[in-house]
């Protein structure tokens, strides 16, 4: 009777716990669904509409994935695809790329944080628009928080700083433009913050120099400045990536435990520590396009793990020791554009199998890769030291200056003031920039007299030790070219013809004639050419001078104009490419090659000189290459000078059309000629369409042996291949907004070049072995 009455209480109290259990499921199963109302019903959550099931027994996707613990939400991962396609966004609703105006960020953290039982949240993709709410710090028990490639602006609030599980946080791709938080050392589990592609100001926090549970701080593409602190406590740290910021300290001691540091396109200088050639765990450094000087440390290159080294584009400068030794892992190394003196050590020679090499643009003893003369390095290294010298004396020359400039001005107003009672015909005498200025829009010429003259150090750097600028006659040109005689054509474009011409000094060189519109003044082409004469790059062809046919007036019409270019020998990308002679048809490793060296040259125009230059004609038969096959590319910076007419009519913009072209154009363009590369000039000449609909083909074995060139598949590994795959499908996205920088394009073709380089080798070991 007992057990009875125990069995009858046990029955009772499990019936009065029924009710509980399933209003709790009951409570955060419409929580979700509140949350899926506030998202506006994306596409992903559509599972819901219809399940009248538990949500922690549904199957999880890619998109989207409900887990539970003791019937509550731990883990909600929504994955969208609204992405981040407009370069600004002034906190409000934008169609088709956020959630609507009446989208309310507050009220969705609202909902989301009655999920208090939450350790793992990711938010991606979604198009939550707003500034974060601080009430999100009430998900304490967070762990992983993840709300990349949204719309989120304004600052981290403070109060997430007691959110102390806090494992990872990533707020990739969103627009925070606010500085860097200054709390995170108060999260003491904290081990990955990526925050990359935001608008992050300010100087980088040294709280966090003291997280040592830090492995990945991931924080590029922002505009970080002023100083990086001492990182040498985090001792677990394995990737630091702060790629393109303004920082413009020395380059600040280390862990001993990175993989991966990136700190290319800022602005650090002084040397290379020695201390880096200590991290023997490191597989990849990229330090290009800073200002370092000096000598590399010789260790870096022996690292027993590094494979990839990318030191181009800085001030480094000596001579590299003879016999120094290249790591076994070492698959790539960049040390173009420096002020590098004497021979290239055996273990970097170009023409090994062994490794991918580039040391064009010094001053080296190599004749396969384009070098300057010695004393172009020499006298850089002396200009540095004489700057040195002088940097106390132009500071308190500038003090002096003010004073100078002040007496100067009431000078020159008292003399303006006199000259007004003259004549009109004298005002027009005195001030005919004005009366040019009034033939063309006013602010354009300015605008372009300013660009004109302020161009970045990297422009500044490449056009020291080039043949000089100069302007030619008519006279001289019909002397060069033999009265522009036929026999010198070289062919005809769509902007006009190319002659072949010999200087006086034996030079040959290519001369371009250009039909102009009427639209623009000699005086505003001559403020052009000088903006477009110091596009000087290694793997640009070099602009050395220019004519203008017509009258000789400033303010007059010119109707033609020839262009000077050095000339290149060897023909164009897209004749090698439709070689199938046996010994010149480009395998997989040359493509590459050239790749590169055209993607460097348009990374140049991009973001190498002020203004930018964008729209620049890339095509592969405007990739020309010298006798020893490095690529140069022709016709850049031709929409600075041409633009089509009706355009130019309808818009009323005169000549200043040309920067309106944006950089995603370029990218596009760019990927058309990776494809190119990748099945052959026959596919190709098919058409934009054609290979549009092809691409699908790459996603197999099969279909990459349908289209892909011979050439390629026979001499390219296959993790190679997809590589440069996956970034061309990138660059011809449909959705410009999604097209990646040129940077990333240069990053990944240098990693599929270091990757087959890796094949390669290991192909060939194979075969002695097997031999």
């Amino acid at each position: 009777m007992g057990w009875l009455k125990i069995f009858v209480v046990v029955v009772f109290m499990w019936g009065l716990l029924i009710p509980n259990t399933h209003q709790l499921g009951s409570y955060e199963t419409q929580i979700i669904v509140q949350l899926r109302k506030h998202l506006e019903y994306p596409v992903q959550m559509d599972v819901l509409e219809n399940y009248n099931g538990d949500f922690c027994n549904l199957s999880s996707t890619l998109s989207m994935s409900i887990i539970c613990q003791n019937n509550s939400v731990t883990e909600l991962k929504i994955k969208g695809d609204k992405l981040v396609k407009v370069n600004e966004f002034h906190g409000v609703a934008v169609p088709n790329n956020t959630l609507s105006e009446h989208f309310s960020i507050e009220s969705f953290v609202t909902t989301l944080t009655r999920l208090s039982s939450l350790k793992v949240l990711t938010l991606v993709s979604l198009g939550i628009w707003g500034p974060l709410p601080v009430k999100i710090h009430r998900l304490s028990l967070l762990e992983v928080l993840d709300m990349s490639s949204n719309f989120l602006f304004g600052s981290v609030p403070v109060e997430m700083s007691t959110m102390v599980k806090l494992h990872t946080l990533a707020f990739d791709g969103n627009f925070f433009n606010e500085t860097l938080p200054d709390w995170l050392g108060s999260l003491p589990n904290i081990a990955i913050l990526s925050m990359k592609n935001n608008r992050l100001k300010g100087q980088f926090p040294r709280s966090i120099s003291k997280i040592t549970s830090l492995t990945d701080i991931v924080l590029s593409h922002n505009a970080l400045s002023g100083e990086l602190p001492d990182l040498s406590a985090l001792s677990n740290l394995h990737l630091l990536d702060l790629r393109e910021n303004h920082l413009d300290s020395e380059l600040p001691t280390l862990p001993q435990g990175l993989t991966t540091i990136l700190l290319s396109s800022n602005a650090f200088s002084g040397e290379v520590p020695e201390e880096y050639g200590k991290l023997n765990q490191l597989q990849h450094l990229d330090l290009s396009n800073n200002a370092l000087t000096g000598m590399p440390p010789v260790d870096l290159f022996s690292l027993p793990s590094v494979s990839y080294l990318n030191l181009a584009f800085n001030v480094l400068s000596g001579s590299l020791p003879e016999h120094l030794i290249c790591g076994s892992e070492l698959g790539f190394v960049d040390i173009s554009d420096n002020r590098l003196l004497g021979m290239v050590p055996s273990c970097l020679n170009a023409s090994s199998d062994k490794r991918i090499v580039k040391v064009s643009g010094n001053c080296l003893s190599v004749d396969t890769q384009y070098q300057h003369s010695e004393s172009y390095c020499k006298q850089a290294s002396l200009a540095k030291k004489q700057t040195t010298g002088k940097e106390i004396a132009i500071l308190v020359g500038v003090v002096g200056g003010a004073l100078i400039l002040v007496v100067f001005l009431a000078v020159v107003l008292l003399f303006f003031c006199r000259r007004s009672q003259h004549t009109r015909h004298d005002v027009d005498r005195y001030m005919f920039p004005k009366v040019v200025q009034d033939n063309v829009q006013p602010n354009i010429s300015a605008e372009l007299l300013a660009n004109a003259r302020i161009i970045s150090q990297a422009a500044a750097l490449g056009s020291q030790g080039a043949p000089s600028y100069r302007v030619f006659s008519m006279e001289e040109l019909e002397e060069v070219t033999e009265k522009f005689d036929k026999s010198v054509l070289l062919g005809e474009g769509s902007i006009g013809k190319i002659y072949k011409g010999k200087l006086e000094n034996g030079t040959y060189v290519a001369v371009r004639e250009l039909a102009v519109y009427r639209r623009c003044t000699r005086w505003n082409f001559k403020l052009r050419m000088d903006l477009l004469s110091k596009f000087r790059h290694p793997h640009l062809v070099s602009l050395l001078g220019h004519c203008i046919d017509g009258p000789v007036q400033d303010d007059s019409t010119i109707h033609r104009l020839f262009l000077v270019y050095e000339f290149i020998p060897c023909g164009n990308f897209r004749a090698r490419l439709s070689e199938t002679t046996p010994g010149k048809v480009l395998k997989w490793s040359d493509r590459l090659a050239i790749l590169i060296d055209v993607a460097k040259a348009v990374h140049f125009l991009h973001t190498g000189v002020i203004p930018p230059s964008f729209g620049n004609s890339l095509k592969t038969d405007s990739i020309l290459l010298d006798e020893h096959q490095i690529a140069k590319l022709s016709d850049f910076g031709m929409s600075i000078l041409m633009e089509e007419s009706e355009k130019v009519e309808a818009k009323g913009d005169g000549c200043n059309s040309w920067h309106r072209r944006t950089k995603e154009d370029d990218v596009y363009n760019f990927g058309f000629i990776l494809l190119e590369s990748l099945v052959g000039p026959f596919f190709s000449g098919k058409g934009e369409t054609f290979l549009l609909n092809e691409m699908a083909s790459f996603g197999s074995q099969d279909g990459r042996r349908k289209i892909v060139d011979p050439a390629v598949l026979t001499t390219s590994s296959q993790e190679s291949l997809s590589i440069v795959i996956s970034i061309t499908n990138k660059c011809i996205s449909p959705e410009s907004q999604s097209r990646p920088s040129f940077e990333d394009v240069l990053w990944n073709l240098q990693y599929a070049a270091q990757v087959q380089a890796t094949a390669d080798t290991d192909q060939r070991s194979d075969a002695t072995s097997l031999s």
